[in-house]
């Protein structure tokens, strides 16, 4: 049962490394002024 914990961890890693890089492109988008 072990592979089902690995499994989860990796998937956790993953979407841990997916929702950082999403919040670090909206907080970029965020400091920049808006240019209209």
């Amino acid at each position: 049962m072990w592979y089902f914990t690995w499994i989860l961890g990796v998937l956790l890693a993953c979407a841990f490394g997916i929702v950082n890089v999403l919040w670090l492109e909206v907080t970029e988008n965020m400091d920049k002024p808006e240019e209209e």
